[in-house]
């Protein structure tokens, strides 16, 4: 008895000691930095917005990006983050597209729109540019400001409120009848920080029509431009003593699973299993060292096929002679994006980047480099959270069913590198999202 309570005593005592020595782990304070999250605004196009599966509706937004964000900044003095959303009557807002199933011979992904539940109020058609396709109006406060299809290049153009349905249904008046810019929209109440992912479109929309739909924004306009609406950001909009912010870059498009999922060789492939004799597909392809001239060839692996492009259509005859099978019926441009319009694109995004990268530094602001972000998700993949993710269409997680927009848990991974990105510029702590908590694509 007496040895065991001499034991006992050594233990407790050790006990003691080693308490007395152990590291006392503290968890640092949340702080903002130098910054100021009390209004957070964000400026941008669809991703901005939050639209997924082709369309903008309500569980796309609360979703978005900027929402994420300012979930995180709420530990760190962020405050109230209004989005423009859809009505639960009307969630699915523009309509979208959802996965319903494989197709069992060839296994790919099945989607089917969603049409029910609606925001569409009509289609009005506006004299000299087509019908607009209209939403119930939003009233309100209003911190996202995501319009999608909105081009830096039609940022201070006044009548775009009449032209861009996602924003005339966030001003006061009717089409035809407004006349704000989206940049004094954005600017007319004061804000402390700001997050600017503009520019997307003005390369996004000449590559996903081929380079036969739009036209890439001139260097030089795209560079007065964002030095212009930078200026009025960091001023901190009417009122306001000046803001801070991130920017983030434009991706290189080559990235995304649009342009990389349905290929030349997966379509010669499919084609040679009736017609084992066909050596090639031919394309109507940009010839090279000029800018709208033109010519038939044969399609190479490099050649990028868009994502909404009909298989279907493959060795149909038009007068006799098989489409995409012989030069003189070949793959219209609308639907290949090849080497050549892909070589121009990249050299005007990177002379965006340049800019954006510039304006920033000259401004004090932080940059998420989207560019070698995706570029390098696409060649390694990533891993967070112990999740494998990829660029690949629908398995990877990342992208959503338009193949061009992300999932939630895509945009929590893009807004985490926006938060990266701020804390390291202005010494803040604000914390990562769970990008666990948020879905990739929704099967059946």
């Amino acid at each position: 008895m007496k040895n065991f309570k001499s034991h006992h005593i050594l233990v407790f005592a050790g006990l003691l000691a080693f308490t007395a020595c152990k590291t006392n782990i503290t968890t640092p304070t949340p702080t903002a930095g130098s910054a100021n999250f009390s209004r957070y605004i964000a400026v941008g196009n669809s991703l901005t917005a939050g639209y997924a599966d082709g369309g903008l509706y309500r569980d796309g937004q609360l979703n978005s990006y900027p929402s994420i964000i300012a979930k995180q900044m709420a530990s760190v003095g962020g405050g109230t983050f209004t989005q423009p959303l859809f009505t639960e009557a009307q969630a699915n807002g523009s309509g979208y597209v959802k996965l319903t199933g494989f197709d069992p011979t060839t296994g790919s992904p099945i989607t089917t729109p969603v049409t029910t539940n609606l925001a569409v109020t009509g289609v009005t058609a506006v004299p000299g540019f087509g019908n607009v396709t209209t939403y119930t109006k939003y009233t309100g406060d209003l911190n996202n400001y995501g319009v999608p299809g909105i081009k830096l290049q039609q940022i201070t153009y006044a009548p775009y409120g009449n032209l861009n349905g996602y924003f005339e249904r966030l001003l006061p008046n009717p089409t035809p009848t407004n006349n704000t810019t989206y940049l004094d929209f954005v600017t007319a109440k004061p804000f402390t920080f700001f997050t600017d992912w503009l520019g997307n479109n003005d390369a996004l929309g000449y590559a996903t029509s081929g380079g036969a739909g739009d036209v890439l924004t001139d260097k030089a306009q795209f560079a007065a431009l964002y030095q212009a609406s930078i200026a009025k950001l960091v001023a901190g909009g009417t009122g306001g003593s000046g803001a801070k912010g991130a920017v983030a870059t434009i991706p290189d498009v080559t990235t995304i699973p649009y342009f990389t999922t349905v290929t030349v060789p997966l379509i010669l492939a499919n084609v040679q299993k009736s017609a084992p004799t066909v050596t090639g597909l031919y394309i109507n392809a940009l010839v090279p060292g000029t800018t709208s001239t033109y010519a038939p060839r044969l399609a190479t692996a490099n050649d990028l096929i868009v994502l909404t492009f009909p298989t279907s259509k493959m060795g149909v005859p038009t007068g006799g002679i098989p489409y995409g099978l012989h030069p003189l019926n070949p793959i219209e441009n609308q639907y290949v994006l090849d080497a050549a319009e892909q070589a121009m694109v990249k050299d005007y995004v990177v002379s965006y980047n340049n800019t954006i990268k510039s304006i920033a530094a000259t401004n004090g602001l932080a940059v998420f480099d989207a560019y070698t972000f995706l570029t390098n998700v696409k060649a390694n993949g990533l891993v967070v959270n112990g999740i494998s993710l990829s660029s690949n269409f629908v398995s990877g997680g990342i992208f959503s069913l338009d193949g061009v927009h992300l999932t939630p848990r895509g945009y929590a991974i893009v807004a985490n590198e926006f938060i990266k990105a701020i804390n390291s510029k202005y010494g803040s702590s604000v914390p990562l999202a769970d990008v666990s908590a948020y879905s990739g694509v929704k099967f059946p």
